[in-house]
């Protein structure tokens, strides 16, 4: 068994590096599910991997919305701070 070496860097500022990476794991494996569903042609076999691939594409749905808020959260961050940055200067 492979040991998960995912660590998180903690130096995100208007993106996440975990997220992106779940992201993208979770588009490999719908790919991967669609070329099973390229390939059966067991009924039983198909609906259920069908739902796999259900599953995982609202996943990908959710992490890409919260990869989102993040990112509108971070520009908010940015224009406050430039604000007071113009008071300033």
């Amino acid at each position: 068994m492979v040991e998960n070496e995912l660590k998180c860097g903690h130096a995100c500022r208007n993106t996440c590096a975990m997220l992106n990476e779940a992201l993208r794991k979770e588009t490999s494996i719908v790919r991967f599910y669609e070329g099973i569903l390229d390939e059966c042609n067991m009924p039983e076999v198909r609906s259920f991997v069908a739902d796999l691939v259900e599953e995982n594409r609202e996943a990908i749905l959710r992490i890409i919305q919260k990869l989102n808020e993040i990112h509108v959260r971070a520009q908010a961050m940015d224009g406050i701070a430039s604000s007071f940055n113009n008071i300033d200067g």
